[in-house]
């Protein structure tokens, strides 16, 4: 049998449905992993090792009593530190909430548990998510399992070095402007942005989110493993009242089903500054759609720039959501979470305004993509992973840029958006570090996004090759 920490989750979760592998043993060579690993990595900050361990014994139990382990049976996953683990603290990367004690499990996590998966602990995460690399004053900097002076992304760094590293065959991201496909990419690993509402989401902090740019989902080694995930989490909660029915077919079972001489774009800039390695390695990954039968076309119009507005709709959410927090206790958090926080403060409903009718001018950008295509493909993110401690780079390809947000320029349009997007190994830059190419379609067809990707990744197989940890 090979290594248990390379497996995929569909053929882990095979095994034990065939009583030819016990969930306690899998638990058992997972914990001992992330022992190994975690104090170079530092991707989870907080375990439930003896838990975890007890949940696997008892589902052996249940087995072999006749019992159907579930979809995802017995699979160990890490749950990224902003989603709720019931008895666990949800400290969202912050001091001020690492007390902040979860009574139930989040709606996705519930649903992962429910299809027979269990948790193992928590991946770190930059504070309240709010960085493109993965460090926070509680529980420090996370590595990338490829190059330890660089990082995996954020903000879900460590559920992906998690992933890259085998510590877990599954793990949970969330992504409001990247933060399941940087790290995803930064790792070599698969990770899908879906549709807003396929996944729902609760209130947080007691609040229910109106800013519809967030979407959790997963991290995983192979697009079919995101597809059990999938299938396990997607459909409506009256939690959530932007949630999505449950789609009609499964995403596992109808992978191989890509229609035949689908019309791709591929744009390799928006115009904007990239390094020419992963410009290059992006272009030859596109290569595989046209090789695959499918008619691809370069394109190179101009795409607008919809950073400021992305930004001003957003931290606008992020203020209602954290004002009363810093009350007397500014000095807890990270000084440019709250700097960039409490700008907030000075937009105006002009302002708010002025950011929709950007929202609208891309849409229709949108709109006119795939009235033409039926995929649109570019580099997931300009640069290969960047210094683990941060910051991201000034200067891409040459070009220095204005704003860091240009570092990212690739992932944020399309939370913008609402489009589904996922990202699929492209290949490595110039100094050995994975690079991505991304998958987008139109809204509510995460199914043609999780087919295109499953096709790619048989043409262009990844998951023979991951750094030793």
């Amino acid at each position: 049998m090979a290594e248990l920490h390379w497996m995929a989750a569909y053929e882990l979760a095979d095994l034990i449905r065939r009583r030819e592998l016990k969930p306690s043993e899998l638990m058992t060579a997972t914990l001992d992993r992330i022992a190994a690993l975690n104090p170079k990595l530092n991707a989870f900050c907080a375990m439930r090792s003896d838990q975890a361990l007890a949940e696997a014994r008892a589902l052996d139990e249940r087995i072999a009593r006749g019992a159907d382990p579930g979809p995802l049976a017995g699979l160990p996953f890490g749950v990224k530190d902003l989603a709720d683990v019931a008895g666990m603290a949800t400290t969202y990367g912050s001091v001020p909430f690492k007390d902040n004690l979860a009574a139930r499990d989040s709606i996705e996590v519930a649903r992962l548990k429910a299809a027979g998966a269990i948790a193992v602990g928590k991946t770190n995460t930059p504070e309240f998510g709010h960085m493109a690399f993965t460090r926070n004053l509680l529980y420090g900097v996370t590595r990338n399992p490829w190059n330890h002076e660089r990082t995996p992304g954020g903000s879900s760094g460590g559920s992906a070095a998690a992933i890259a590293s085998g510590m877990t065959p599954l793990a949970t991201a969330s992504d409001w402007g990247g933060s399941i496909r940087i790290p995803a990419c930064y790792v070599g690993a698969f990770g899908i942005k879906t549709t807003q509402g396929l996944i729902p989401l609760g209130a947080r902090l007691g609040m229910q989110q109106w800013v519809d740019f967030a979407v959790v989902g997963p991290i995983t080694r192979t697009v079919r493993d995101a597809a059990l995930y999938l299938d396990a989490t997607a459909g409506y909660d009256p939690a959530d009242p932007s949630s999505l029915p449950r789609p009609g077919t499964s995403f596992a079972a109808t992978l191989e089903q890509l229609p035949k001489r689908l019309r791709v774009a591929f744009h390799p800039d928006f115009g904007r500054p990239i390094e020419p390695d992963v410009r290059d390695a992006a272009a030859k990954a596109a290569q595989a759609f046209r090789e695959l039968g499918h008619e691809l076309t370069v394109i190179d119009e101009p795409v607008l720039e919809t950073c400021h507005a992305w930004r001003t709709i957003g931290s606008f959410q992020s203020l209602a959501d954290l004002g009363e927090a810093f009350a007397g206790q500014e000095e807890k958090f990270g000084r440019a979470f709250i700097a960039s926080v409490k700008a907030a403060a000075r937009i105006t409903a002009r302002d708010y305004g002025q950011a929709f009718r950007v929202r609208a001018q891309f849409n229709e950008w949108m709109r006119g993509i795939f009235a033409r295509f039926d995929l649109l493909l570019t580099p997931t993110v300009p640069t290969e992973a960047f210094a683990a401690n941060g910051p991201p780079p000034k200067i891409i390809g040459g070009r220095e840029i204005a704003d860091v947000m240009q570092a990212l320029t690739f992932t944020y349009p399309f939370n913008f958006s609402g489009h589904p997007a996922a990202t699929v190994r492209a290949g490595f830059g110039a100094n050995g570090l994975p690079a991505g190419l991304q998958i987008v379609a139109e809204r509510y067809r995460d199914d043609l996004v999780m087919k295109a990707a499953y096709a790619y990744e048989r043409a262009r197989p990844w998951n023979h090759a991951w750094p030793r940890g």
